[in-house]
């Protein structure tokens, strides 16, 4: 399976920066700002305000938590209904 990366240039506290990412990334971080009824661009500016390291990294790290909370939310009501189904 190839590998799409794209490169975009986005401007962040008034510098254009480069982010590279696969394209699973960009388009899981559009569904995130849509879901937050926000924009791809203020959704990198606040991973780049609370980033510790590269803000390429620092975007696949917040999409996978995004996604494992989620499903961690949709797991816990299923869980909950079978503890009642046994009990």
């Amino acid at each position: 399976m190839a590998r799409t990366v794209q490169q975009r240039s986005i401007k962040i506290d008034g510098h254009a920066t480069s982010i590279t990412l696969e394209t699973s990334f960009w388009e899981a971080l559009r569904e995130i700002a849509a879901m937050r009824r926000t924009t791809v661009y203020r959704l990198v500016e606040q991973i780049n305000s609370n980033r510790t390291g590269n803000l390429s990294s620092s975007i696949r790290e917040f999409v996978l938590r995004e996604y494992r909370d989620y499903y961690k939310r949709q797991e816990r009501p299923v869980r909950q209904q079978m503890r009642e189904e046994v009990a």
